[in-house]
């Protein structure tokens, strides 16, 4: 059974979602709080979290923001905010959709039925990968069995969709890749997000590892050089 966290403070809200969810056939937790919410996820992480923006205390972009630098599981957002700017910011900290109040809940329920099942696909192919890919003079490597990544020998922790990118752009070191392709292939052509989510999540890879050659092609995308040069 797939446990799905509710993070909403509008208890008629928390009700009807619980009901449908149910239905389907989730194991649902329900809270109030962001704080209420991180410390589930560090005691007993569940497959994917409904998130509200607007919660007392911290707010839901905090939150999403915490679990996406640890996991790359499921995040949907709720918000009465319809605005574009809203929208995006919520989609580039990390969240996997985003859905404005009022809403279907038939359509929400439809929208995690999809995120779980892309969800349990991706945990089978990882857990299926084989093989190993090794960059240039030993700097960077990658390890597709464990998911483990080395950058001058030292390991690095990184999440799902970090070593999605890279794995891509270890495939054909120097080639340019396209912001549009880097999308559709670490998040799924079904994605509906800024591109500028790719710009996020190379600007995490460079913090976590100072110096990888991952150079900006400005106006179009990233490559990954032999060498290391200008990013």
């Amino acid at each position: 059974m797939q446990r799905i966290a509710v993070v909403e403070d509008d208890q008629h809200i928390r009700d009807i979602v619980n009901a449908y969810l149910e239905k389907e056939g989730y194991e649902v937790t329900l809270m109030e709080t962001a704080e209420e919410g991180w410390s589930l996820w560090e005691s007993h992480p569940p497959d994917l979290w409904i998130l509200d923006i607007m919660l007392p205390g911290m707010s839901g972009y905090e939150l999403c923001k915490r679990i996406r630098e640890e996991s790359e599981v499921p995040i949907i957002i709720i918000s009465a905010r319809d605005e574009e700017v809203d929208r995006v910011l919520g989609l580039e900290l990390g969240g996997d959709d985003y859905i404005t109040k009022p809403f279907s809940p038939r359509e929400l329920v439809a929208r995690v039925n999809r995120h779980v099942k892309r969800w349990q696909a991706y945990e089978k192919t990882k857990q299926s990968s084989e093989g190993q890919g090794v960059y240039g003079n030993g700097l960077l490597r990658l390890d597709p069995n464990e998911r483990r990544v080395f950058w001058q020998e030292e390991e690095v922790e990184v999440t799902s969709k970090e070593f999605e990118l890279l794995s891509i752009l270890i495939e054909q070191l120097n080639r340019a890749y396209s912001r549009e392709e880097l999308l559709d292939r670490v998040w799924g052509e079904d994605y509906f997000g800024s591109d500028r989510a790719v710009d996020d999540l190379v600007k995490r890879i460079r913090k976590k590892m100072p110096d990888i050659p991952i150079e900006t092609v400005w106006g179009y995308g990233y490559r990954l050089r032999e060498q290391g040069g200008e990013r």
